[in-house]
C-alpha cells in the first residue's frame, strides 16, 4: 500500500543484545521502581486501615445503612406507597402493604403501612434515590454507619426488625428528627402510657 504523503520513513529493526534478549535490563528497571516505592512507603503515611478496629473518616456525602424513621410521636412514617422500591435502580427494596387495624393508631401514622419492608444490602448500591423518592421522609440513609460484615447471604437482607428506628428518643439517629431534651422527655412519657 502506498502512503498518502512522502514523509514515510522505513525503519529497520536493530538486533537485540544478549542482555536485552534475556530481558535483564527490563527486570532490573522494574525491581528498582519497586524498591524505590517500597522504601518511600515506609516514610509516608500508612495507606492500610486495620478495619474494624480503625475506621477512616466518612465523607460529608456518605450514604450508609438504611433506617425507617418514626415521627415525633413515635409512629412509623412509612405508608408503603412503593415509591422507594420503584426509584431503586438495583431493585433492592421489597415491601408488602397492609391496612392498619383498630387500636394500632399509636404504631402507624397512616391507615396504610408496610407489613414487611426488606432491603437487600447485597444488591443496594447506596445511591440515595429511595431517600429522595420518599414523600413522607421515612427512608433515611445514615451518614455514620456502614453495613457490618456478615458470613451468610441471608443476613444481608434487612427487614423491619433491623430497619425501623428505635422507639427510645435517646437512641435516635444524629441527623434524623432533632428533639430538644424537653421534647424527648415528653415523647418518652407518651410512649410509656
Amino acid at each position: 500500500m502506498q502512503s498518502l504523503s512522502n514523509r514515510a520513513k522505513k525503519l529497520e529493526a536493530k538486533p537485540m543484545t544478549l542482555a536485552e534478549r534475556a530481558y535483564l535490563p527490563a527486570i532490573f528497571q522494574g525491581l528498582s521502581i519497586t524498591m524505590r516505592h517500597f522504601f518511600r512507603a515506609a516514610t509516608k503515611k500508612q495507606v492500610t486501615v486495620r478495619y474494624p478496629e480503625e475506621q477512616r473518616p466518612f465523607s460529608p456525602i456518605f450514604r450508609g445503612l438504611h433506617v425507617l424513621k418514626r415521627d415525633e410521636v413515635g409512629r412509623e412514617r412509612c405508608t408503603a406507597c412503593g415509591l422507594c422500591a420503584v426509584a431503586c435502580p438495583a431493585e433492592a427494596i421489597t415491601m408488602v402493604a397492609g391496612e392498619r387495624k383498630k387500636g394500632e393508631e399509636g404504631l402507624y401514622r397512616e391507615e396504610k403501612y408496610a407489613v414487611s419492608y426488606e432491603v437487600n444490602m447485597l444488591r443496594c448500591i447506596f445511591c440515595g434515590l429511595c431517600e429522595e423518592a420518599c414523600p413522607k421522609a421515612a427512608v433515611y440513609l445514615q451518614p455514620d454507619k456502614m453495613a457490618p460484615p456478615r458470613f451468610e447471604r441471608d443476613e444481608f437482607i434487612y427487614g423491619k426488625d433491623r430497619l425501623v428506628e428505635p422507639v427510645d428518643p435517646a437512641a435516635r439517629s444524629i441527623r434524623g428528627i432533632q428533639l430538644t431534651p424537653e421534647q424527648a422527655q415528653a415523647l418518652s412519657q407518651r410512649i410509656a402510657q
